[in-house]
């Protein structure tokens, strides 16, 4: 499972890299307002300035809602830098530009996927990554996961290379179950990933050895 950070914050980005376990980014329009970075050239500078500390894909969305702006909006994304993945909407003109990205070789990241045939729309139309929203179903009583296991279905019968990418992580465990059905890449925020540090017998376990060396040694 490949796991990215969701956030526009750069010290965050810089933290989970230095971690190791850093596969890519995802971010939106939201992300960049909550860090104060508004304006055209401020937005497309962040997205370099994220490209120069990860490895790996970094989604940047697009805000448009038709086809003709989608198009327009994420060519100049797609050029900024090539590790940039094209984040579009679920919508008409979003499956659209999906196909148009796909068959110019632009990457894409269709988002705000809340149904199974919604992800099967967007791997027909060429989609490298899926966004499958899970936190934000549990938000109104829907099960989240359920979709992430119904996705993966449908995906593996038919042989579809696009990758299931879970958003709206919320906590740990939505890390872990993720993992167990078969997500192909979480993204959540840096407290999910350090999260799965945390044990209370590595602590325990760790105090002690301390205690033990310190015995031994005094």
């Amino acid at each position: 499972m490949k796991f990215f950070i969701d956030t526009a914050n750069l010290d965050q980005i810089e933290e989970a890299q230095q971690l190791g376990v850093l596969d890519g980014v995802t971010t939106n329009p939201s992300l960049m307002a909550k860090e104060g970075i508004t304006g055209k050239n401020n937005i497309m500078k962040h997205y370099v300035d994220i490209c120069t500390i990860v490895d790996g894909d970094v989604s940047a969305e697009v805000v448009a809602t038709e086809f003709n702006g989608m198009v327009k909006e994420g060519e100049e994304l797609a050029d900024l830098h090539e590790q940039i993945v094209v984040k579009v909407p679920m919508i008409k003109d979003g499956v659209k530009a999906l196909k148009y990205f796909s068959d110019k070789g632009i990457r894409t990241n269709c988002t705000l996927v809340f149904s199974p045939g919604q992800a099967i729309l967007a791997a027909k139309a060429g989609a490298n990554y899926v966004s499958p929203f899970i936190g934000r179903l549990d938000d109104v009583s829907t099960d989240g996961l359920n979709l992430i296991s119904e996705i993966r279905h449908i995906y593996d019968n038919y042989g579809f290379e696009t990758e299931i990418l879970a958003a709206s992580i919320r906590h740990t465990m939505h890390v872990i179950d993720c993992a167990k059905i078969g997500a192909d890449v979480m993204t959540g925020p840096l407290s999910a990933i350090l999260g799965l540090l945390k044990h209370p017998l590595t602590d325990i376990g760790l105090e002690k050895f301390l205690a033990d060396y310190k015995k031994g040694n005094s």
